[in-house]
């Protein structure tokens, strides 16, 4: 007789367990501690077998009979049930790994990490904390397969309407690279960010204000001349109209890096933004001003030391602040408007247009021929940087005559 619910209820436990028969091979275990337990009987390759079906009433009758004619269609089918059960459990397991590892910020994080190596402490720290901000609170926990380009849109758009397009685009571009990582890694088929292409308004470019009439130079440099603040950031205003590097690698310059006897500055790749080496000719007002700021700072690392700690740079903003005490709006030049100073002005001069773009190492987009060319016109730039500093020099005398 087939078991019901009522029987099943006024099962005792006795001194040993015993079963009790449903039919079908499906059967009641009622232990000395009173627990009952489903099991499921069944020969494959002339061997018996007993399939767990789980614990009454957790597992009901109608549950443990379902349960056992599915292990019946599947023997059926010559295949065993709890092979079978455990190969599911494995997918589920798998699918649950996969929603847990395949997320947004997981592998946002894996691509920063493998990444780092191509970028500045600063610059990855930039880039990690715009994800953090702007993307992971709303779809970092989401599989990255699933995450559709109207989604992405709406977030990136959050960024625009705050008016810091710049940083928007900036963000969709970084996601982009997200999702060709979880691509190439097999991870995502699709990257939702490359149909939002002219989807946001566009970046208005800015120019770093600067100071590109002679005349007007011959003032700024007469004015540095007789700069009343420290004499390590009056070193670092003459050399930077002198050098025209960025204000990052100004600042950061170290003596291990100049060589007094070949009148150069090698700037390493890390340093660099473009990330290849780099080579700066020293003129000889150059190396008048390094060698008597060697007297002062050569027992440091740094050419231009923190004042209160040796061991780092000044603050990045050291010749902009200057140059706001010199009565210098920022609308009107900058610590970056050296760059373009002398861009301006030389290309006026006639200097080779290549030789000029290499000494301002603007971008290689080839990184291997980058790696060769940083000494690219070297002799013509040695002589275009005296002739620059000569320039600058009879700049400021003209100015001195007139006053």
């Amino acid at each position: 007789m087939r078991l019901t619910d009522t029987k099943i209820r006024s099962l005792r436990a006795k001194n040993k367990q015993y079963k009790v028969n449903d039919g079908n091979s499906l059967f009641i275990v009622t232990t000395p501690t009173n627990h009952k337990y489903w099991r499921y009987r069944y020969v494959l390759n002339k061997k018996e077998k007993l399939m767990a079906l789980g614990v009454y009433p957790y597992i009901t009758l109608s549950t443990a009979r379902t349960k056992a004619m599915e292990a019946k269609v599947l023997l059926a089918q010559g295949i065993d049930p709890m092979e079978q059960r455990k190969v599911t459990k494995q997918e589920i397991t798998h699918k649950q790994y996969i929603s847990t590892v395949n997320t947004f910020e997981n592998l946002a994080r894996e691509w920063h990490t493998k990444t780092l190596n191509k970028w500045s402490k600063r610059h990855a720290a930039r880039i990690i904390y715009s994800l953090e901000k702007y993307i992971f609170p709303w779809v970092g926990n989401r599989l990255i397969s699933e995450i559709k380009p109207m989604e992405l849109l709406i977030l990136i758009r959050n960024i625009e309407h705050k008016g810091i397009i710049e940083t928007a685009h900036r963000v969709l571009q970084r996601c982009g690279k997200v999702f060709k990582y979880a691509i190439i890694t097999a991870r995502a088929k699709v990257d939702p960010s490359a149909v939002l292409k002219g989807a946001l308004e566009p970046v208005q470019t800015r120019h770093h204000a600067s100071i590109t009439d002679p005349i007007e130079i011959g003032k700024l440099l007469r004015a540095i001349d007789v700069y009343g603040g420290n004499h390590i950031t009056k070193v670092m205003l003459k050399l930077a109209p002198l050098l025209f590097v960025r204000p990052g690698e100004l600042r950061q310059m170290e003596w291990c890096e100049i060589n007094f006897d070949t009148a150069e500055w090698r700037i390493p790749t890390t340093k660099m933004k473009m990330k290849s080496p780099h080579i700066v000719p020293l003129s000889k007002q150059s190396i008048h001003l390094l060698l008597q700021l060697k007297t002062l700072t050569g027992n440091s690392r740094y050419v231009f030391p923190n004042f209160h700690n040796s061991n780092k740079v000044l603050s990045q903003n050291t010749i902009n602040h200057a140059l706001r005490r010199l009565g210098y709006a920022s609308s009107t030049m900058t610590a970056h408007g050296f760059r373009s100073m002398a861009c301006t002005l030389l290309n006026e001069q006639g200097w080779n247009k290549d030789a000029i773009e290499r000494q301002l190492a603007h971008s290689e987009r080839n990184n291997v021929r980058a790696a060769y060319n940083y000494a690219q016109y070297l002799p013509e730039r040695r002589q275009m940087m005296q002739e620059w500093a000569d320039y600058l020099g009879s700049l400021s005398r003209q100015v001195m005559l007139a006053t």
